[in-house]
């Protein structure tokens, strides 16, 4: 019933609330657009299409960290090869402009960006100033699973020996190696995508991303992707053991990425598929990244639910949340479970849930818009104010997400999935309106943006949605159970009745305040008057243990009643 966790990020008097950016796409105005098309034919976003106007208007959403996706140089079919930028074959590339996540070399920044290619580095630096001038924190992507199987690095410091540089590639595996070999058998592409280019060799074959030990990766594999070797050897006659002692060069080296960033103003890590590396290797290198960088967050890409204590031990501040209150969001906005299940989700993770991320979009899943999720963005308003205001958890935002974007081209590499493609160069229409042509923004999308300002900056600006005690009302108020949530937040003498509708109808509700929370909050009941946080409709309300609140929810809707004791 009640939620009084301590959160981590209370001295910081700060919710946090990223707004992911997936920077090739974002600032791409080129028009029209082509299928598969090339950077020349579709364009590319740069760093300096981020400037600060478009900066201003994030932070006004009410944004505390921008996470731009695909800031690391990464596999592309664009030849950048007259820069002295080794050319990438397209039979191991996915798409025309390649996967973010396919990194090339750790200590370099995507060309694709870059108005002068030379200049990229200082291009993405100034990048980095202007979000810290608009007075928000800077997170890039960490990809420490798996990297291009033309991995090779043309920025690194003298001093540091490239990935695989110093393997032995007749062993299968060994601590002192970077990747995992198939004993002399060269890599069998007989199952990739027909070949767009000159054959891709590779003697022998390197293990593939997604833990696929053998030397016949398939389309549906991580194909263009090679794993790491953290010290785990998955194939020994046990099935898997562990070999961290001495540590393993692998963790040496990418714990100097990550401090070569850092040192760079790197605020936060979002670190890609980190559960498909050992908790070991986290604790190792969090602990030597914060001794040199304090305030760095590390971000966690960890779906199993039996792991997130492991992973949050091993130094990591925020995991998603997607098995647990992503899907059950998802399902309550779509009509398949019912309201009341929000409950379980919170409680699943109570003791943790200051380092739980809530989330409803981002790169790898569809968005509410699409025909795959909800059809209509509206629909994931309620679901949004969950997400921001039911506990102290940090909340992200895909851009797009704020106009409405429905995610529904066929851009080429990326089918229509109702996803916004990660592997091509192409345009999105809702971004393109909503931040650099706004006099043809649709009356929508300048009303769902506004609600999403409104969301966002609340979870900031009300000390009761930022750092307030949570109580659920859900176990008293059964007939709210399948299309409505109600729950309270309290900080000090202010209090907030908050009460969502996952419904295309007014919900006329009576939600009853419980004998327990007067007594667990020490409060008295009386006659308040009470204002709307969304509208500033203000209301007489009368609170007494077990005694029904009347209020009227808007559909698709939301209220947040604040009122002082």
């Amino acid at each position: 019933m009640a939620n009084g966790s301590i959160s981590f990020f209370t001295a910081m008097k700060q919710k946090i609330v990223i707004y992911q950016i997936f920077t090739r796409l974002f600032g791409n105005r080129q028009l029209p657009k082509k299928a598969n098309g090339a950077i020349e034919e579709n364009g590319c976003g740069k760093f300096n299409d981020i400037d600060n106007a478009v900066l201003d208007k994030i932070k006004h959403l009410g944004v505390t960290h921008v996470w731009l996706t695909g800031i690391i140089r990464h596999a592309t079919a664009t030849d950048y090869s007259e820069y002295g930028i080794p050319k990438q074959t397209p039979m191991v590339v996915k798409g025309k402009a390649g996967s973010p996540y396919a990194i090339t070399d750790y200590y370099d920044v995507d060309p694709d960006l870059a108005v002068d290619v030379n200049k990229r580095m200082d291009e993405f630096m100034n990048l980095v100033e202007r979000i810290h001038h608009a007075g928000m924190k800077v997170v890039i992507d960490f990809v420490p699973n798996h990297v291009a199987r033309e991995y090779h690095s043309i920025c690194k410091p003298e001093t540091v020996a490239d990935l695989g540089e110093n393997d032995n590639t007749a062993m299968h595996f060994s601590t002192n190696n970077n990747f995992y070999y198939c004993w002399g058998q060269p890599l069998d592409t007989s199952q990739l995508p027909e070949d767009l280019g000159e054959p891709y060799k590779e003697i022998p074959a390197k293990a593939t991303g997604n833990d696929h030990f053998d030397c016949h990766p398939g389309a549906n594999d991580w194909y263009e992707t090679v794993k790491l070797n953290y010290g785990i050897d998955y194939c020994d006659a046990g099935g898997r053991s562990e070999h961290f002692q001495p540590i393993p060069d692998t963790w040496g080296k990418m714990t100097s990425i990550l401090l070569f960033w850092a040192a760079k103003g790197i605020d936060a890590f979002r670190c890609d598929m980190a559960e498909m590396v050992p908790a070991a290797f986290w604790h190792w290198a969090t602990d030597k990244v914060k001794f040199a960088y304090p305030k760095v967050l590390f971000i966690g890409e960890v779906y199993d639910p039996w792991q997130y204590r492991n992973y949050i031990h091993a130094g990591f501040d925020l995991l998603y949340d997607k098995v647990g209150m992503y899907d059950c969001l998802r399902a309550v906005a779509c009509g398949n479970r019912r309201a009341a299940d929000i409950t379980y989700q919170w409680q699943a993770t109570d003791d943790i849930q200051s380092n739980m991320l809530y989330f409803l979009e981002n790169h790898d899943e569809q968005r509410i818009a699409s025909d795959f999720f909800a059809a209509d963005p509206q629909k994931g308003l309620p679901a949004m104010m969950v997400a921001s205001w039911l506990n102290d958890s940090p909340v992200m935002v895909y851009a797009g997400q704020e106009f409405g974007e429905k995610g529904m081209d066929q851009e080429g590499f990326s089918g229509m999935d109702g996803r916004t493609t990660i592997f091509d160069y192409w345009s999105v229409d809702t971004i393109r309106r909503g931040y650099f042509d706004s006099r043809k923004m649709k009356k929508a999308e300048r009303e769902l943006r506004d609600s999403y300002s409104k969301i966002l900056s609340l979870a900031n600006a009300e000390d009761a949605l930022r750092e307030g005690d949570t109580y659920d009302l859900m176990y008293v108020n059964h007939g709210l159970a399948e299309r409505q949530f109600a729950f309270l937040r309290k900080q000090g003498r202010q209090m907030v009745l908050v009460v969502v509708n996952f419904s295309d109808v007014v919900a006329e509700c009576d939600v009853v305040l419980p004998q327990h929370v007067f007594e667990f909050w020490n409060m008295n009941g009386g006659s308040y008057r009470a204002s709307d946080l969304l509208t500033g409709e203000t209301l007489q309300m009368t609170i007494a243990p077990d005694m029904p609140v009347s209020v009227s929810i808007p559909a698709w809707g939301g209220r947040a009643y604040k009122f002082i004791l």
